[in-house]
């Protein structure tokens, strides 16, 4: 399951010696002792193609296994307990920025830990630690019918019994793991299910499903963990069939926003209808909104395979007019437009409609900056820029500059990469350095930002006070990095052979899919 690796780098940092045997990074992916603290390897929320491991990454890995050795035997441990522990993780992102550093030369962002944080856990979990509460707003599992066969192909290599305990693969993404890896096995407090674009009764994610989640963990953590998104399809039937679809949800469950796509699980249509010659939706869809409620859309921008040769219908060009003509509703941008495989830099004229970047532009076309009613979100795109220091600088400053501190809210986009904990970790350590914020214009990531992206926005935009911080039932040792393993597809291979076989949202449509009454 090996992974292609670079030997140069495309942005022009220097190549490793040891980049070349870089492949064995995925050989080895479901050995226990070989996990490691950060996950680095590639691996797809099934939204994108895994690039290849960038020369950094492999590099940080190789690395990070040899010091890992040394340090385990000065501490009297096992390699496998040291890179599980908060000490390892403060030892990989320490590797991390050195190795970054030393390919690019100055970086805009730094995972600036102390040298003895990789030997002594309480400095260590000084920096990756916390007690803070954490709202994660973009949570998704798979509820398959285990029952009845399913084609595995080539996932059933993917998911191997050793990585998630699981004989059927389909089973790995199942709601006892997505429950375990977000609050029993990371720092996060609070989540939101997030709906997945599929009409109807193929639905593995519905409504019924994320009441589960609900459900188990009101039971296992208490009350006021998890809310619920309302999904519907505005460009699958009439403005007044999806009113009724949408009224039927309200009433029967509680939901705290309503969650579209505009490039897949239906027609491509637009939340502001400017483009003639698709479907007129997106005005109607938000006076919906407006008569029902909540007035709170999230909407997937950014990460367009999922909408084939539709995908350029994730562009977030429409959030800034819709924003603008509704004031009074609050657009959720879930991945803030990034796409993978471009570089994010700094914004300019010549980048404007690239990546992050085009979102910015929306939102500035229409007057929308700070305090107003765009708020970005992380989920993926944290997970995809974190092992580049200089992109994630890029990406959380202008974010932060253009939108504000108290607009930027967090998601991670688990289940697809296992528990969050490795993102929580290096988003607590990260910084961005003094001289990108001259340079640019970026705030400096503060703690109090931090806290604000964590949590504090979501819990202002959804209204809800903060449960207890950790779940009651949470098995945490003291290491502070709890679980390791990803569940996504890791090579391009899987998403094109298998994982579109097995998620139906990430190829065309070629039917047209009835008006469900849980869209």
């Amino acid at each position: 399951m090996s992974a292609p690796v670079r030997t140069s780098d495309p942005k022009g940092g220097a190549g490793y010696p040891g980049a070349e045997r870089g492949s064995h990074v995925m050989d080895d992916r479901h050995d226990p002792d070989a996990e490691l603290p950060i996950k680095l390897e590639p691996c797809s929320n099934g939204e994108f193609l895994p690039l290849p491991i960038t020369p950094v990454a492999a590099e940080t890995i190789r690395r990070t296994r040899d010091e890992a050795d040394r340090q385990a035997r000065r501490l009297g441990l096992s390699r496998r307990t040291f890179l599980r522990s908060v000490a390892g993780a403060a030892l990989m992102l320490t590797v991390l920025d050195r190795t970054a550093r030393e390919a690019h030369g100055a970086t805009g962002g730094r995972y600036n830990l102390p040298v003895d944080a990789a030997s002594d856990a309480d400095v260590a979990r000084s920096f990756l630690g916390g007690d803070e509460f954490i709202f994660d707003v973009q949570v998704h599992y798979l509820n398959f019918d285990l029952a009845q066969p399913g084609e595995l192909g080539v996932l059933g290599n993917l998911f191997p019994q050793k990585n998630c305990g699981e004989t059927d693969p389909r089973a790995c993404f199942a709601v006892d793991h997505l429950v375990e890896e977000m609050l029993l096995k990371s720092d996060t407090d609070m989540l939101v299910m997030s709906s997945i674009p599929i009409p109807g009764d193929a639905n593995p994610l519905s409504i019924e499903d994320m009441e589960t989640v609900k459900r188990l963990v009101t039971e296992l953590c208490g009350r006021g963990r998890v809310l619920t998104q309302g999904q519907t399809f505005p460009s699958i039937g009439t403005a007044a069939e999806q009113l009724e679809a949408m009224r039927l949800l309200r009433e029967e469950h509680k939901i705290a926003a309503w969650k579209v796509y505009t490039h897949a699980g239906g027609p491509p249509w637009w939340l502001d209808d400017h483009e003639a010659g698709v479907s007129q939706s997106g005005v109607a869809f938000l006076e919906n909104v407006r008569e029902l409620g909540p007035k709170i859309v999230a909407v997937h921008k950014g990460f367009g395979l999922v909408g084939g040769p539709n995908r350029g219908y994730a562009d977030p060009i429409d959030i800034g007019p819709a924003a603008e003509a509704n004031p009074d509703i609050k657009f959720v941008v879930y991945h803030s437009g990034y796409e993978p495989g471009e570089t994010e830099g700094p914004y300019t004229p010549e980048t404007a409609t690239q990546g992050v970047n085009r979102l910015i532009t929306s939102a500035r076309t229409a007057g929308i900056g700070k305090d107003g009613n765009i708020y970005p979100e992380l989920g993926s795109t944290w997970r995809s820029v974190m092992g580049d220091p200089t992109q994630a600088a890029h990406v959380l400053g202008k974010l932060l500059a253009e939108f504000g501190a108290d607009r930027i809210v967090w998601g991670t986009d688990s289940i697809w990469y296992g528990s969050p904990q490795d993102q929580i970790a290096a988003f607590r350590a990260f910084q961005i350095t003094p001289e990108f914020q001259e340079r640019f214009g970026y705030p400096a990531l503060t703690d109090d930002v931090k806290q604000q992206i964590l949590s504090a926005n979501a819990a202002a935009l959804f209204g809800i006070a903060p449960p207890p911080a950790g779940c009651p039932a949470a098995n945490d040792d003291g290491a502070g990095l709890r679980s390791n393993r990803t569940y996504g597809p890791v090579a391009r291979r899987d998403v094109e052979a298998t994982f579109t076989r097995e998620h139906p949202w990430t190829v065309e449509r070629t039917a047209n899919p009835r008006v469900s009454t849980y869209p």
